[in-house]
């Protein structure tokens, strides 16, 4: 355990984004993500002896992408937090309670992208993260795996991100021992 709660590493971790382009707006591609060929997984330590692994299963988004200069592309991403899935459901049930993410009163996670910045050789994008009605400043290393046609003719762009956010920063503080 490192600062007085658990970390939840690669919450909103997005593994791998399948984006189709839809429009191109001011030099930038619009890119909705493909649930179906993305994911938004997570690890949290558990008793400090084990890892539980898990994965929210609804979730939107758009990426513009400016393939020609990548700082001026923006990201918002919208989770359903009552989609949590550990493979547990005692479990994803008490995470949708007021003990953890509320999920009715609040509904969603989001992420919406102030700026992208180059920084060496990778990319981060700077937004805001609100989770329980809490809204931090986040910063989200990622890189692009990729843009290519797929048999369709559509054009995907893959993604993959992630992060490590301290529950408490966002009012998550049931049962701290964890």
């Amino acid at each position: 355990m490192r600062g007085g709660g658990m970390r939840i590493s690669r919450v909103l971790a997005i593994v791998v984004i399948a984006l189709t382009s839809f429009s191109r707006v001011w030099g930038a591609d619009e890119f909705v993500i493909d649930p179906v060929h993305s994911s938004i997984e997570f690890s949290v330590r558990h008793m400090m002896v084990t890892n539980v692994r898990g994965r929210f299963r609804e979730f939107s988004g758009t990426i513009f992408y400016d393939e020609k200069d990548v700082t001026k592309s923006s990201v918002r991403v919208a989770i359903k937090t009552a989609s949590i899935d550990t493979g547990n459901t005692d479990r994803d049930n008490h995470l949708r309670s007021p003990d953890f993410f509320d999920a009715a009163k609040y509904p969603e996670i989001t992420f919406v992208s102030t700026r992208i910045e180059k920084r060496g050789d990778e990319y981060v994008c700077i937004g805001t993260l609100t989770i329980r009605g809490v809204s931090r400043e986040v910063a989200i290393p990622f890189r692009i795996l990729g843009v290519v046609r797929d048999q369709r003719g559509n054009t995907r762009l893959g993604v993959e991100a992630g992060l490590t956010i301290n529950r408490l920063d966002y009012g998550v503080s049931w049962s701290r021992a964890l």
